[in-house]
């Protein structure tokens, strides 16, 4: 995969030495504004990042591929890009397989919506204002333009630095499209995304001011993100009380005309997966379980874990040690396998092979001194292991002068690969969104009660709903609740 990223290197090497002088004949005409504005990302290079980073999206996330989930979000996308300001662009829309409330756009018309923020949505016609939203992004150039502004003053979008910016290069977050995803938009930006979202879901037929409704419930959840290998919309989408304000304002008594299509909206996402997929890996007293792969192992007390779907990324309270586990199908030979690995990783020098003491599974062990251009060596151990017909990669990184305690968690973590095989954590089931037709005569709090959600999920299910706990939705009225059935 690394070697895929480095094919736009060469470009960007290029375009970070352009000077001030020739930077400022190279324009382009914002579709949006007519006007000119630096652009340093010709519109052949726009069509190979937004390729490249989707692929790499699609790889660190996963998507959910439910046909009905991804097909209405589709016709919803598809039917707004008529009356965009680039409608011949090639647009992409797919749901990420992820919990966290966001929705991002990427340059060359590839536009993601997360499984969390349909579950948050309550309407087909939120959904069409988040995805206009998104659209005006890529017709206003937004990414690309913030891209042009770093190339050019070199400030390098770097998410990490030092160990971390290895662990970057690693876990597949080094590129320079996939850093775009962790950028704030600024605040005129998103002034101007939302105000082309109202616009453009206005004219498709959709009702606009429900992106008010969407804006209200984000205000109330806050950003959710928590750590998470993805940032919420809140991180990246800065909400104000004058960003609603202004919303509000472009509204007209037309809009209420337009189509919100509640209930079939509700209906696509019943069964919709809700928080975290304990199927697709969990954490339980200190170890993590993965039970679609059907495996376990032990980390340190105290370090940070972050799931997603193509990698296990552990890091110390301390900053100064970080452990990644891969998964690839893969028949080939293990030393090969590490071989090819390493050789991804730039400025790494074998130190010496190893065997470890009580592998259950076929393995190879290597360490190695990792030079930088700047800063410290590091230190990196590499374990690759055979279970059925995946290779298992643990990189462990530290700096040299002081690697040894954490080489030693490294080898404890390594060394505890195992076989799952317990039912109880095999059968592990995660939440789905359900509906249940209000009778008009219960408190949301009973209607919860009866359904039996866990205390700690009724305040943001509430919130989801559009109701405070003490509130009674009207006859007939869908409610989102949550179950493991």
């Amino acid at each position: 995969m690394l070697r895929e990223k480095r094919k736009l290197l060469p470009f960007i090497r290029r375009v970070a030495v352009i000077t001030l002088a020739a930077a400022a004949a190279s324009c382009a005409v914002n579709p949006v504004t007519g006007k000119k504005e630096l652009s340093l990302i010709p519109a052949s290079q726009e069509k190979v990042l937004g390729e490249q980073t989707d692929a790499e999206i699609r790889s660190q996330y996963g998507l959910v591929e439910e046909p009905k989930i991804k097909n209405y979000v589709e016709g919803v996308g598809k039917a707004i890009v008529p009356y965009t300001h680039r409608p011949e662009l090639d647009y992409k829309f797919a749901v990420l397989d992820t919990p966290v409330i966001n929705a991002f756009a990427v340059p060359g018309g590839y536009v993601y919506v997360t499984r969390g923020i349909l579950a948050l949505l309550s309407s087909e016609a939120e959904l069409a204002t988040v995805i206009g939203h998104e659209l005006g992004h890529i017709s206003a150039r937004h990414s690309l333009r913030r891209l042009s502004q770093m190339i050019l003053v070199q400030t390098g979008l770097a998410l990490i630095v030092s160990l971390d910016k290895r662990l970057a290069e690693i876990a597949g977050l080094a590129s320079i499209g996939m850093q775009l995803l962790f950028l704030k938009y600024s605040r005129d930006d998103e002034y101007q995304a939302d105000s082309l979202g109202v616009e453009y879901a206005r004219r498709a037929g959709w009702a606009p001011n429900s992106m008010v409704d969407f804006f209200t419930s984000l205000e109330k959840l806050g950003d959710l993100s928590g750590g998470r290998p993805l940032p919420g919309f809140l991180s990246t989408h800065p909400l104000t009380k004058d960003r609603i304000a202004k919303v509000k304002a472009m509204l007209i008594d037309a809009d209420s005309q337009l189509k919100v299509n509640r209930p079939s909206y509700l209906e696509t996402i019943d069964g919709l997966v809700f928080g975290d997929d304990p199927r697709q890996g969990f954490v339980e007293k200190g170890k993590f379980y993965h039970p679609q792969l059907r495996f376990v192992f032990s980390f340190p007390e105290g370090w940070q874990l972050q799931n997603t779907a193509s990698q296990v990324r552990l890091s110390s309270k301390d900053g100064q040690g970080a452990l990644i586990l891969m998964v690839e199908k893969s028949a080939a030979d293990l030393k090969e396998y590490a071989s090819k690995k390493i050789a991804e990783v730039k400025g790494a020098t074998l130190l010496e092979e190893e065997t470890l003491a009580n592998m259950i599974f076929p393995s190879y062990h290597a360490r190695y001194l990792v030079e930088q251009e700047e800063g410290e060596p590091l230190f990196l151990r590499l374990g690759v292991l055979r279970k059925d017909e995946f290779i298992f990669s643990f990189f462990g990184l530290a700096t040299f002068r002081n690697y040894s305690p954490y080489d030693a968690s490294f080898q404890a973590s390594i060394q505890s690969f195992a076989e799952l095989k317990d039912p109880a954590y095999l059968n592990r089931q995660p939440f789905r969104l359900r509906l249940v037709r209000a009778s008009g005569n219960e408190t949301l709090t009973r209607i919860f009660e009866r359904t039996k959600i866990p205390k700690d999920l009724q305040p943001k299910l509430a919130i989801m709903n559009g109701f405070e706990l003490d509130d009674t939705p009207p006859p007939g009225y869908l409610v989102k609740t949550v179950s493991v059935q």
